[in-house]
């Protein structure tokens, strides 16, 4: 359903982006009961996520930021270079306090926890679809406090130091994933890979390559939902 389609139903049209097809099942019967709202399209991953933008255009769309082929902060990149007017919100089971700020570099309009109530998401939406940014009140103070040059709340250790991409190697490290699948996951050379597992290794002070597993592994589980 496109864009002019969605004007003739008086609904705004929302992309679901999720690799877990009864999450997106949930989500879609949530917008669905909204009366200004309605699903245009779905998408498991970061390549149908592009072929689905073309034939459908909607007015916002919901990210996820775990999916199988690419991680979901390059996604919101690249649509933020390629549809620049299409908002988008972050609907994601990772901590805001390390991924919130990042997923609004990136081009995001906002941010909602997966563990938040259901009607969080609706008011995001409809937020965001106004202009605004939406992120939670602990997520808020901490974007005014850095702006003016003052740290606050958790930060996670020191894993904001990471770049986007340094993150997403790490996070694959410690879901099990060897250097070599890694690179192929990423379309990117092994050569390239081991140069980021070594900047890794350096900005956390880690002293070697069975270290650097050990801190990832205890990081993928310490962020997993309860």
């Amino acid at each position: 359903m496109t864009k002019k389609e969605n004007k003739k139903n008086n609904k705004t049209g929302v992309m679901i982006v999720d690799d877990h097809p009864f999450v997106r099942y949930g989500i879609s019967q949530l917008i669905g009961a909204a009366p200004d709202l309605e699903v245009c399209c779905e998408a498991g991953s970061y390549r149908e996520a592009l072929e689905k933008l073309k034939e459908s255009k909607p007015n916002l769309a919901i990210i996820d930021l775990s999916l199988k082929d690419v991680h979901g902060i390059e996604l919101i990149k690249t649509i933020n270079r390629r549809y620049p007017a299409i908002p988008m919100l972050v609907l994601s089971m990772h901590d805001e306090f390390l991924y919130a700020e990042r997923s609004i570099r990136a081009g995001a309009r906002g941010y909602v926890m997966k563990q938040e109530g259901t009607e969080i998401l609706i008011t995001a939406i409809r937020r965001i679809l106004s202009g605004h940014i939406f992120v939670s009140p602990d997520i808020s103070s901490k974007l005014i406090a850095k702006q003016s040059g003052h740290a606050y709340g958790p930060e996670m250790d020191s894993f904001e130091c990471l770049s986007d991409r340094e993150l997403e190697v790490f996070e694959l490290l410690g879901n099990g994933h060897k250097t070599s699948r890694i690179a192929e996951a990423l379309n990117l050379s092994v050569k390239t890979i081991e140069t980021y597992r070594s900047n890794i290794k350096n900005k956390l002070g880690l002293s070697d390559s069975s270290e650097l597993l050990q801190k990832a592994t205890l990081w993928v589980k310490s962020i997993e939902i309860p």
